[in-house]
């Protein structure tokens, strides 16, 4: 009997406590009231919370659920859970299912084993999960249950935020705030919220797992840390979005139908431009939710690919002088109307508060782009950003031709865009193409796409929470500016849109030193933002001090994002992860050199010596280039010993010095040797045997076959 194929619009949001389910297991009372939590509107009671308990317990249980945990985003950029079982004894020793309502409001993790900046010491244990009822619950399965995750936040005992969840709440509550408040201005009465969106675009390499595992730097670091260009690596372009290989379109096919489950829906899949290289986009939707659902995502994906024997690379920079992986993060605003704020129009009217709210972005991030840079100045990034691939670190704004020409023309209270014409192809079995305003400009690190901003810089192995909380923060200080201005303007006299249309106009003036429309990769444009002042940082350890920049800190603290030692916990916390990780690559390095390489090196030329001696007889004529490859062997050698030697003294410097003084000591000094040591081992792979060299090569771990 041939089983029934469920379709993915059967399974969506099958372990997900939607609004369908609430519907289902809720009282009308109860879902309204827990609509408006949501919505943040009233808080719940403790006796509404235990209804919901129990409804969200016994949906849990009927899909197969065996505990329960509160699920929070630490400031390691991961999740976290800790697993407590729905069934208890009861009085008679007999089991119990419980799951009351403070226990679904309120969690109680240790607070002390998490990065916390120092304000937690190791006898300072206790921390609260609060449950985010803004965000779904959800059932991820596991053989033989399940486990009801619950979307929480997570503080130390005094209050103070130990998570990411937390500040993207604050920030996006400002962003939405403000917004509704410009529109209310301009005569938008209808209107009942506004909501920060957004949509990620997730890179990842996939490799043979069993060849992957051979190699300690994959294993530990998520990278290579030496290994030479292979003859075919990305020159022909051939890989970008060619036919995706039958074992990993079976892995994404069943990545996909886990996450439909969980109610996240998967747009895109394809080849990104290196071997082995992909991506996942996900749907736009609300910005806090995005942000559970990219980490669903990436915690599926790793679990899947174990299971297909993948091995599963999210490091931005997996492989030297190949493309990098980044997390392109899409944001937009939109009303409860269902209107795009950032979807320009042919009203008018419609115009107007469209560049009233991207004019208020420019402003933002004119003032405060270091705090982007921040945002992204993580250890994987070092390798990425400013690479072909990838954006610079230099931050710019991005409009395209259409837009800046429309700037252009706000002198002259112009609000119209120009008509766009059909292209003729001149075949006539092909319909009309309707071309887009603008070019896209991929070398722009924050580019306007038609109806929304495509921040780029992230890495593929953050959290967006970050990015987010930056970009809503910057969007809405430029908010609260602009609206100060239409409200001066209305004051004097001017009609609303007549002020807001002045006021956009100023502001596009005033933030014009973010745009920039060219070509982002230039050594001109590098020389013109320095002359701007977009250029105020030049390492990774400087970029992520701008976080403590006092106008970035004041802003934030103004717009209620970050309070008192928030902002030095979170610069403490990224400081430190950015030298663990150089850290432990220098650490790995090591272990690769006198484990494998030097060995490998030594058989290497024992072989060569003993075909000397085996042939000593033989006249081959000129030995010279024989005799210059041993002894170029054995010269690298020699220098990779010394290096080795000095890396072994370089590492142990480090002892006692701050998160600040390490990051500065392993850019400065540890890198530049690690490069050396790279380079001497990837000329020294290409001269030794594939059978002694012991590691799996470039050329073998870059293949897919099944």
């Amino acid at each position: 009997m041939t089983t029934k194929y469920q379709t993915m619009r059967e399974i969506f949001g099958t372990l997900t406590f939607d609004h369908s389910a609430m519907k289902a297991r809720l009282n009308p009372d109860t879902y309204a009231q827990l609509v408006s939590a949501m919505e943040g509107r009233e808080k719940l009671s403790p006796d509404t919370a235990d209804i919901i308990a129990s409804a969200m317990k016994d949906w849990a249980v009927a899909n197969g659920a065996t505990h329960w945990a509160h699920w929070f985003q630490p400031l390691t950029e991961a999740t976290a859970e800790k697993h407590q079982a729905f069934t208890q004894p009861n009085s008679d020793g007999q089991p119990l299912e419980v799951f009351r309502g403070h226990n679904l409001m309120q969690g109680e993790p240790d607070a002390s084993s998490f990065p916390s900046g120092g304000t937690r010491s190791t006898f300072e244990a206790r921390g609260y999960s609060i449950w985010d009822t803004s965000s779904p619950a959800f059932i991820v399965k596991s053989p033989k249950g399940g486990t009801l995750c619950i979307p929480s936040v997570f503080l130390s005992y005094d209050g103070t935020p130990l998570d990411l969840k937390t500040h993207m709440l604050r920030a996006i509550d400002a962003v939405e705030s403000r917004a509704l408040r410009l529109l209310k201005t301009l005569g938008q009465r209808g209107v009942r919220s506004v909501k920060l969106t957004a949509g990620a675009e997730q890179e990842f390499f996939l490799l043979d797992r069993p060849r992957a595992q051979l190699r300690p730097d994959i294993r530990f670091c998520g990278r290579t840390l030496i290994g030479a260009q292979p003859a075919k690596d990305q020159k022909l372009d051939h890989h970008y979005m060619g036919a995706i290989p039958t074992r990993v379109l079976t892995y994404m096919e069943d990545v996909e139908r886990d996450l439909a489950r969980l109610g996240v829906s998967v747009l895109a899949r394809h080849n990104e431009v290196a071997r082995c290289q992909f991506e996942f986009a996900h749907l736009f939707s609300d910005a806090n939710r995005a942000c559970d659902q990219n980490q669903i995502l990436m915690e599926t994906m790793r679990k899947l690919a174990r299971q297909h024997e993948l091995r599963l690379l999210f490091h931005e920079k997996p492989f030297y002088g190949m493309n990098g992986s980044g997390k392109h993060t899409n944001i937009s605003l939109m009303d409860s109307e269902g209107r795009n704020l950032l979807k320009p129009s042919n009203s008018p009217r419609r115009n107007v508060i469209f560049l009233a709210f991207l004019s208020a972005l420019v402003l933002g991030v004119s003032k405060h782009h270091s705090l982007l840079q921040a945002a992204v100045a993580t250890y994987g990034n070092l390798f990425r950003l400013g690479g072909h691939e990838a954006p610079p670190s230099i931050m710019s704004i991005y409009l395209g031709s259409a837009l800046t020409g429309l700037i252009e023309r706000l002198g002259n209270s112009d609000v119209s865009l120009p008509e766009r014409e059909a292209m003729d192809l001149g075949l006539a079995k092909l319909p009309e193409i309707i071309p887009f305003a603008s070019d896209r400009n991929r070398t722009s690190p924050v580019a306007f796409t038609g109806d929304k901003f495509e921040f780029r810089a992230p890495g593929s192995s953050q959290s967006i929470a970050l990015p987010i909380t930056m970009f809503a923060s910057m969007w809405a200080s430029g908010l609260e500016q602009l609206i100060g201005m239409v409200e001066a303007r209305c004051a004097s006299g001017m009609e609303a849109m007549d002020a807001a249309l002045d006021a956009a106009r100023e502001a596009f003036r005033t933030g014009s030193a973010i745009m920039f429309e060219g070509d982002a990769y230039s050594p001109e444009w590098h020389a013109e933002a320095k002359r701007r002042g977009l250029v105020e940082a030049e390492s990774m350890p400087d970029r992520i001090d701008l976080l403590l920049k006092p106008e970035n800190r004041e802003m934030l603290e103004t717009m209620g994002v970050y309070h008192g030692r928030e902002l030095d916990n979170l610069h403490e916390v990224r400081m430190e992860s950015f030298a663990t990780g150089l850290e432990v690559e220098a650490a790995v390095l090591y272990d690769m050199l006198w484990e494998g390489v030097l060995p490998a090196l030594s058989k290497q030329l024992t072989l060569e010596r003993n075909s000397m001696l085996y042939f000593d007889n033989v006249d081959f004529g000129d030995m010279t280039p024989w005799r210059d490859y041993v002894g170029g062997l054995g010269r690298a050698k020699n220098e990779l010993i010394r290096e080795a030697n000095n890396l072994f003294e370089l590492k142990g410097r480090l002892a006692g010095m701050n998160a600040r003084e390490r990051s500065d000591f392993l850019v400065n000094e540890i890198m530049p040797l690690m490069d050396s040591i790279r380079s001497k081992c990837d000329a020294a792979e290409l001269v030794t045997s594939a059978e002694i060299w012991p590691y799996p090569i470039y050329r073998a771990l870059l293949s897919l076959s099944a």
